[in-house]
């Protein structure tokens, strides 16, 4: 098993892709903290509509171990909550997985600067305090590891005037941070999904799903397994060279355009 005994922190992970990374590194053999604003799952319109049991139900039912702790990211006192409850649960921590993240589709002029401060605080601040509070734990692992997910759209512009910059700036802080950090061998890394089969798709129409579907050269979408999979990768030893990077998993999306 390729993450034996190795405790990860995955964040939102109650759905979606951060479920699927739970699952994946529950399978490798992790112990894995859960978290998330809530426990339940989110049941989404064009996908995961059968989606019932929490993420540290369905790790059990495969014999793994997981806690769920409530956290809000973007809250400096719940990010330390959170890293000491792993502690507690666990006794250390080998990997975090910033995963957590929201989506609101508006442009510069729909968009209310409340919004805006909103997903920055998700998608940008919570990957500084996971990383900062994170580390110095970490450089106590032998295998330490951070994972943050970022998305195509930290390449180009069209997904509005917040979600695009701030995952471009987690891909900046992925590699500040792999400088940073790899005099103590922590690797540090970034993944860059796609159209990944999750709840957070129900902003879309229809015809918006299909003009994906045609901007995908692989004859699927992605799913939260795919990402699952690159991360349990990223934070094996197989991957213990490899650091600073910014990985498209993306069904050659990026390729195309």
């Amino acid at each position: 098993m390729r993450l034996k005994d190795r405790v990860a922190i995955v964040t939102g992970a109650s759905s979606g892709i951060g479920r699927g990374i739970c699952l994946e590194f529950a399978r490798a053999g992790a112990r894995v903290v859960v978290a998330d604003v809530r426990e339940e799952p989110k049941r989404g319109v064009y996908h995961e509509q059968d989606v019932t049991t929490t993420t540290a139900q369905e790790i059990h039912k495969i014999g793994g171990q997981a806690q769920f702790v409530q956290t809000d990211v973007a809250d400096e006192a719940a990010v330390r909550g959170l890293i000491s409850a792993t502690v507690d649960a666990f006794g250390a921590i080998d990997i975090i997985v910033s995963n957590a993240g929201v989506y609101i589709p508006a442009d510069s002029q729909q968009l209310s600067v409340s919004d805006w401060d909103r997903l920055m605080g998700v998608n940008l601040r919570g990957v500084f305090l996971l990383t900062k509070f994170g580390i110095p734990l970490l450089s106590q692992s032998k295998a330490g590891r951070i994972i943050n997910i970022a998305s195509v759209h930290a390449f180009a512009g069209g997904g509005g005037p917040a979600y695009p910059p701030a995952k471009a700036a987690v891909v900046n802080l992925t590699k500040d941070t792999a400088v940073e950090v790899a005099d103590r061998s922590i690797t540090v890394n970034a993944i860059c999904p796609g159209y990944i089969e999750t709840s957070m798709q129900d902003y879309q129409t229809p015809e918006q799903i299909e003009a994906a579907r045609q901007l995908t050269p692989l004859p699927r979408f992605g799913r939260p397994e795919d990402i699952g999979r690159a991360c349990t990768f990223l934070a094996s030893d197989d991957a213990a060279w490899i650091t600073g990077a910014a990985l498209p998993v993306d069904g050659g999306y990026l390729a195309r355009i």
